[in-house]
């Protein structure tokens, strides 16, 4: 299984450079552009793909080397983190031919594994020894917990499930449906800071997109991103600070 881990780290880049020479059809962007939503984020939000695919490539290397293939963590971590990444590279793809609930499925299956590879590292691993892995699946799943529900809000549109002319109605309890999950992955996760800055990263993109558009309604879904983002931040602060004696009691065992 860890072997299948590099083999779906290495096929997102490729798949990903396919779908922007437009092998499958249009690109993510070109068919993002056709159904503005009210959660769509600004388009340099997207860059954090490439570190993502970066440190994904280096946290599959890594965890095949030596005695990391009997850490218990990264053996528990690797087949929801091979599901995530082989389901990532699937959606690229699907969504560029128009197939999208296939779509929604495949990315909330993918933010499923990646959380769930994240978990295990989390609670199973330790912090000074498994920090490629936390940054790898926590900063994958941070993206993917709020870009599946942009992505679906524009499925939402596309296929005129909802209406695209008065969003707001739909929009706000959309995103208040993100952030609860946000808040409850993050718990989760006893506030990975990986995690953290990809949602928030994500939601100032919003912030930014929205406050500069002029769909009805995009003000109010500016500052309400930018809400839950400082609500994420909080939460994070207190897991942090209640994690932190129990982190110093094994420190102090340990030696």
């Amino acid at each position: 299984m860890r072997l299948v881990v590099l083999l779906f780290a290495l096929l997102m880049p490729i798949t990903a450079w396919m779908n922007q020479q437009g092998v499958f059809g249009p690109t993510n962007g070109e068919v993002s552009d056709r159904y503005p939503t009210l959660l769509v984020a600004a388009g340099y939000a997207f860059s954090i793909w490439g570190l993502i695919f970066l440190l994904d490539l280096v946290y599959a290397v890594w965890q095949l080397g030596g005695a990391r293939r009997r850490e218990r963590a990264l053996t528990l971590a690797a087949m929801p983190a091979a599901g995530g990444f082989l389901l990532t590279t699937v959606w690229m793809p699907l969504f560029s031919m128009g197939l999208y609930w296939i779509c929604r499925a495949v990315i909330f299956g993918a933010l499923a594994c990646m959380v769930a590879a994240a978990v295990q590292v989390v609670r199973h691993g330790q912090p000074g020894r498994d920090a490629v892995a936390r940054w790898a699946l926590g900063l994958h799943a941070g993206w993917l917990s709020l870009a599946a529900f942009l992505n679906l809000a524009q499925v939402l549109v596309a296929v005129q499930v909802l209406p695209g002319d008065r969003m707001l109605g739909w929009s706000l309890p959309l995103l208040a449906v993100a952030a609860f999950t946000l808040l409850a992955i993050n718990h989760a996760l006893r506030g990975l800071l990986p995690y953290v800055l990809a949602a928030v990263w994500a939601l100032a993109a919003v912030f930014v997109k929205q406050s500069g558009w002029n769909l009805p309604g995009s003000d109010v879904m500016a500052w309400a991103a930018l809400a839950v983002a400082a609500v994420l931040v909080a939460q994070t602060v207190l897991l942090r600070r209640r994690g932190l004696p129990a982190r110093l009691a094994t420190h102090s065992t340990a030696h």
